[in-house]
């Protein structure tokens, strides 16, 4: 039996051929995954997106929610893996740039909340793993 509160949904991988996986929900969108990087990303920096996705949608919610509202929100990533198998993520560095009116200290505490209580992406990954961000506010009108 799984520990937790169960999902209401599973997820299913399809090998397609080479390197390349279709995941999903079964009957809903679904993603390609690739190791060779051609159809899509690998796995690994499909969870480097997922990292960067995760803590976006919960600074835009934060934010919303001060009534600041970020009008674009752009996370860059980089990161370092371990030399040998597993290769594991080992320090992941991602640089925020946020277009909004809000105050720069009402910014980083939104980034501080996702990284340290709501994003679960990022607190899935192994509890060693080095974790920093930084960010550059614009004003709503200089968005990309």
């Amino acid at each position: 039996m799984l520990e937790g509160v169960q999902s209401d949904h599973a997820i299913e991988v399809v090998w397609e051929g080479g390197k390349r996986y279709r995941g999903g929900m079964p009957g809903g969108p679904t993603i390609v995954m690739d190791g060779d990087r051609t159809a899509g990303p690998s796995p690994v920096d499909s969870l480097l997106i997922s990292l960067g996705t995760c803590s976006a949608i919960d600074v835009v919610e934060i934010l919303e929610k001060r009534r600041t509202p970020a009008s674009s929100l752009k996370v860059h990533l980089e990161f370092s893996r371990a030399p040998s198998p597993p290769r594991r993520l080992t320090e992941v560095r991602a640089h925020f740039t946020v277009a909004t009116a809000s105050e720069a200290n009402h910014v980083e505490r939104a980034l501080e909340l996702s990284f340290e209580k709501y994003c679960s992406v990022a607190s899935s990954l192994a509890p060693d793993t080095q974790l920093t961000w930084t960010l550059e506010i614009q004003s709503p009108a200089v968005a990309d």
